[in-house]
């Protein structure tokens, strides 16, 4: 049986990726089982991306919230869109997870010309330039013309000093980041100049998906509890992260919400951060 892409191409059906990608929502071997079987009643060939993870999303969601949104971590971070701001934000927050010093949207003078720097990063004597590749497309993939356009512009700010967390420094390395996937030439380019790369689905033991899941860092687009319009809202606020809701609850008194609402929009949120961490 195939099944259909969001691009349009079809490619196999691969049952045994479907049941790990339902056992990382946190649901136990017996639930995992049961959603998958019933999934199988609504499978058919060429049944496109989209309606399958519909079916099991709202499936997971059946047994517990948090399950629905660990499996919609995907669709979550293409949520922080539409421009991608409040993804460069969540990118910050992943370093600053790692002992980094983060901040955002800096605009610095390189060698020959102005350059805007997504996210800057430094601990000890590492300065990283990141740059962020927001993607909306569900299969969207980061071409080797990317790696090879930030690679002339890491050069350019290269071997002088900047001013940043009250120190003077050099960049050391550069990072391009992405919500979607790199192409085989774009890794290959990337590894030959030393460039960085962090996406969705790579490196496989320190991608996305895997620091989310091991640290849980997930954002605030995770929670089923929470409409499209109090997403928003919260984002505004800059509350890009689950983890700072569950810290500060007080991020629901400025939108609009039942208190019964508020009670399972936290309940969700702290059994989504409860979960032991996973393994790759």
């Amino acid at each position: 049986m195939n099944i259909r892409k969001y691009s349009g191409e079809l490619v196999p059906f691969n049952a045994e990726s479907l049941r790990n990608s339902l056992a990382k929502s946190g649901a136990s071997s017996i639930q995992v089982e049961k959603v998958y079987r019933d999934i199988q009643s609504h499978l058919y060939d060429g049944i496109g991306t989209r309606e399958l993870y519909e079916i099991a999303f709202n499936l997971l969601k059946t047994y517990k919230g948090a399950y629905a949104a660990r499996y919609s971590l995907k669709k979550a971070l293409r949520e922080l869109g539409p421009e991608g701001f409040y993804f460069e934000r969540w990118i910050s927050k992943l370093f600053i997870d790692g002992d980094y010093k983060a901040i955002t949207s800096q605009t610095i003078q390189g060698h020959a010309v102005t350059h805007e720097i997504d996210v800057v990063a430094a601990k000890d004597d590492r300065m990283l330039a990141i740059e962020c590749k927001f993607r909306n497309d569900i299969d969207a993939k980061i071409s080797v013309t990317t790696p090879m356009y930030f690679k002339s512009r890491f050069i350019d700010i290269t071997d002088q000093y900047y001013s940043f967390f009250g120190q003077n420094k050099k960049f050391t390395e550069g990072w391009l980041v992405t919500n979607a996937y790199f192409t085989i030439d774009s890794k290959e380019f990337s590894s030959y100049y030393n460039i960085n790369l962090l996406g969705w689905d790579y490196p496989a033991e320190s991608s996305l998906k895997v620091r989310v899941d091991n640290n849980g860092l997930y954002p605030i687009t995770c929670l089923t509890t929470l409409t499209d319009l109090q997403k928003s809202a919260l984002l505004k606020q800059q509350c890009i992260l689950v983890q700072e809701l569950v810290d500060n609850p007080s991020f629901l008194n400025h939108i609009e919400i039942k208190a019964n609402d508020r009670n399972q929009i936290l309940q969700e949120a702290q059994e989504l951060l409860d979960r032991p961490r996973l393994c790759d």
